[in-house]
């Protein structure tokens, strides 16, 4: 099915003058801008939506770029294009351009989540040093074009690259959080990386699991590492069964991966909100 554009304006949804396969091939038409992206449950559920929207608003401030979205407009609309669709459970990506913050490009796709071995079986990823995202805080178009360069050059099997920062301390993923497992304690930085609406997730149900350290692993602490995971909004936990040449634990998706997945789902079962 193909993607659903529509671009937002004060006066209505309106048709764009492209068209595409999928979100990804309409990031390359989309202007420089901030952006955020997320999907749904039961077709017009959401998680956290307001946060994602937090986020957007903070991103345009850093990049020096004025925006206060109407937030009842923008779900309507959101909810209108998903009806419209017929797609049922969608992926999502708002866009608001630089020169324009006053529209927004909403984007649709039917949502494909992975697949049920993903979380069973676990990822293997990469370290990826000396790329640093010069404004990691806002969530931009420009990042997400420079990133797929990046993911071009990776190897069959690498599922994402983690960012290391000049110091050796790895920071984040390429589109997600990332959480390492070390001496029974759950370490995540929280500094100089995108702040993650999963991250916020993760953050409060983690400590009836396990203590939490807002911290990052250091690539020495690799070989000490027991469990380790990414999270992302359209997917949750994913574990992470090696990193480089280096497997964790038993080279399975561990017990207490397995008991914040189960607690995270428990969150989201109570937290969806409807458009």
């Amino acid at each position: 099915m193909p993607c659903f554009i529509r671009r937002l304006t004060s006066s209505g949804l309106h048709a764009v003058d492209y068209s595409a396969d999928s979100l990804a091939d309409a990031e390359r038409h989309e202007p420089h801008g901030v952006y955020t992206i997320t999907n749904t449950f039961h077709a017009t559920r959401v998680l956290k939506l307001d946060a994602h929207l937090d986020r957007m608003e903070n991103s345009a401030r850093l990049s020096g770029m004025p925006l206060t979205l109407d937030r009842p407009r923008m779900r309507a609309a959101l909810r209108e294009m998903i009806l419209a669709s017929g797609y049922g459970d969608v992926r999502f990506r708002i866009t608001v351009p630089r020169d324009e913050p006053e529209t927004a490009i909403l984007s649709l796709e039917p949502f494909k989540p992975l697949s049920p071995e993903t979380y069973a079986n676990g990822v293997r990823v990469m370290t990826v040093q000396g790329t640093q995202r010069d404004n990691p805080g806002a969530k931009t178009t420009e990042w997400a074009h420079d990133r797929k360069a990046i993911e071009a050059s990776f190897p069959p099997g690498v599922f994402t690259g983690l960012l290391v920062s000049a110091d050796g301390d790895i920071l984040e993923g390429m589109s997600s959080n990332f959480y390492a497992i070390k001496s029974g304690m759950l370490r995540t930085a929280v500094e100089g990386v995108l702040p993650g609406i999963s991250q916020q997730i993760v953050l409060e149900v983690a400590p009836s699991v396990l203590p939490v350290q807002t911290t990052p692993i250091h690539l020495d602490d690799l070989p000490h590492i027991s469990e380790a995971f990414i999270t992302s909004a359209s997917r949750g936990i994913v574990p992470v069964i090696a990193i480089d040449d280096i497997v964790l634990g038993e080279g399975t998706p561990g017990p207490l991966t397995g008991q914040l997945r189960a607690a995270y789902k428990a969150w989201m079962d109570t937290n969806m909100q409807e458009l």
